[in-house]
């Protein structure tokens, strides 16, 4: 077996740094990519002095060419993608917003990154993992989109993190009787940029179940959420 090739988005700092660092350390090839060519290249150059097996590869997901060019990248440097993990994503809401002061340009930019981006990406990369009958998607959700314990505010993102989880139970479901699995993931309230320092998990917690998912054997779950590793209600 050729070695795994493993994409995942928003790389180069936060939960998506560690997945990269984690799979890395699993000896998967791992394609980090990053929005900003400077900071995403700038990782790498880290990972490597640590000798993980870390490319990169510029991506800003609401960009659909650089998706195509992705996806050329992988064809002609691979041959293949095994795992995608759709880590890259924004937070614009305003921490007091509701649905009455949340402007419309706010939903529609995250969804742009959260969603539609995500979406672009599984149609652009699922050829090639059908060419090698096997697959695993991992969609980084948000316990803010869960519908049985929706709250206020936050709008836009709980919009989006809702909208991610449709795109997995939808594609698990077209996917079903392949070797493609498709998951959700919760990683909580994690020490980022986003999450801020009154977070209460670390990155490597909260990027565990990532890590986990990317590896799951052949027959494994699909179409779940998880969060630490056990189904969560959506």
């Amino acid at each position: 077996m050729k070695e795994r090739v493993v994409v995942v988005t928003g790389g180069n700092r936060g939960i998506g740094h560690e997945i990269c660092r984690q799979l890395a350390k699993l000896d998967l090839m791992v394609v980090l990519t990053s929005r900003h060519e400077k900071d995403g290249l700038e990782a790498v150059t880290n990972f490597n002095k640590n000798e993980f097996p870390v490319r990169f590869c510029p991506l800003d997901v609401t960009n659909p060419s650089q998706i195509l060019e992705l996806t050329d990248f992988l064809t002609k440097e691979f041959g293949r993608c095994d795992c995608l993990v759709n880590n890259a994503g924004i937070f614009l809401d305003n921490q007091d917003g509701n649905f009455f002061n949340t402007d419309v340009a706010t939903v529609r930019q995250t969804m742009e990154t959260n969603v539609y981006g995500p979406y672009l990406l599984c149609q652009a990369l699922l050829p090639l993992m059908r060419k090698n009958n096997y697959g695993r998607i991992v969609n980084i959700s948000s316990g803010l989109g869960q519908l049985n314990d929706m709250g206020g505010g936050y709008l836009a993102y709980r919009m989006s993190k809702t909208a991610i989880n449709v795109i997995t139970r939808v594609l698990a479901v077209e996917l079903a009787g392949t070797n493609i699995l498709v998951n959700s993931m919760c990683p909580g309230w994690v020490k980022t940029r986003m999450g801020g320092s009154g977070a209460t998990r670390s990155v490597e917690e909260g990027a565990d179940t990532a890590v986990w998912l990317s590896t799951l054997p052949d027959g494994g779950p699909s179409g779940k959420l998880f969060r630490d590793r056990k189904e969560v209600s959506w």
